[in-house]
């Protein structure tokens, strides 16, 4: 096995570098990955362009956590998972070609998903937050925001028998929306009107749950806008840039649930991402329609930029190592 590999480094707003660095050593407990590919996450976006907490350089293979290869190497004690196991993994610096991981964090991929770019721990996010949204048979669900998360969740619940209105800025997106199950969309262009043509669709109840996903301040106040009373309010959109503001009063009046779903625990994340795999296997998710951009090493900025504006059909770049 070779002694270094090629890495992405951010150096500065907007400027990655591709840096050639040792290859990570699995200590106990722990396997080295040979990457073939890494999803590219829209929460990279923000710390791509700069934050005023940022410094600089970062990590080499910073930012990517959504990576899948194959084993190269195995820690001391790792006795579960064997070298040349394909698999798919939560790790942190994962825009490089190899990357290392905690045995426990890792899962093996059958051979239904051979050949396949499988960027794992998106799609746990999704199954974790469905978990969290207690969506039901019957129950309305408002989804705002349609990108790669947005679509896998108005399938996820479809598929549990509930009734989505997906809410989406981008005609594309809302056609995909639809071809992922959605009964009704709404343009996101005006906040009033959005919410009297949901009030319209569920005869003033408005929707028992409604799942955020963009991570802004407006779709935020959009949500707790739609959510029904006694409802649930689900923020999966990744709030990092700054404080944001609730209308307490409203929330309160209606006396809803809120639930922020980002799981930190271990156990929950690696049961989300077995969850994803075992969803993706057996064809009840398929991400072929969703992976709309293939990406060099060294072309992450414009797999960043293209993340950022959405040019077209665009839903998730990828990252081919």
């Amino acid at each position: 096995m070779t002694q270094t590999m090629r890495a992405a480094v951010l150096e500065g707003p907007g400027r990655f570098s591709l840096a050639e660095v040792p290859v990570p050593r699995p200590g106990p407990g722990e396997v080295l990955i040979r990457l073939e590919g890494c999803g590219v996450c829209a929460s990279n976006v923000e710390p791509w362009e700069g934050q005023p907490w940022s410094t600089w350089p970062g990590a080499p293979g910073g930012m990517g956590h959504e990576g899948w290869g194959r084993i190269a190497a195995v820690g001391e004690g790792v006795e579960e998972l064997s070298v040349g196991r394909r698999v798919t993994a939560l790790t942190e610096r994962s825009y490089a070609e190899y990357d290392v991981a905690p045995a426990e964090m890792v899962v093996p991929l059958p051979a239904a998903l051979d050949g396949m770019p499988v960027p794992g721990e998106p799609v746990a996010c999704a199954m974790n937050i469905l978990a969290r949204s207690d969506v039901r048979p019957g129950r309305t669900v408002a989804i705002v925001g349609v990108g790669f998360l947005g679509a896998i969740l108005t399938r996820l619940a479809t598929d549990a028998g509930a009734r989505v209105i997906a809410v989406s800025r981008r005609a594309e997106t809302l056609d995909l929306a639809r071809r992922m199950g959605a009964a009704e969309t709404i343009t996101m262009d005006d906040h009033w009107r959005i919410i009297e043509d949901v009030r319209r669709l569920t005869d003033g109840r408005m929707a028992e749950r409604v799942i955020e996903c963009v991570g802004k301040q407006w779709p935020l106040d959009l949500a707790g806008e739609l959510v029904a009373e006694g409802g649930r309010l689900v923020i999966a959109g990744y709030h990092q840039n700054g404080p944001r503001q609730v209308n307490m009063q409203m929330w309160n009046w209606k006396g809803i649930d809120i639930a922020s779903a980002h799981e930190r625990d271990a156990g929950v994340r690696v049961a989300g991402l077995r969850a994803a795999v075992e969803a993706l296997a057996s064809g009840r998710l398929d991400l072929g329609p969703l992976l709309t951009g293939t990406y060099a090493l060294d072309d992450l900025g414009a797999a960043l930029a293209a993340t950022r504006d959405k040019p077209g059909a665009f839903v998730k770049a990828w990252v081919a190592l």
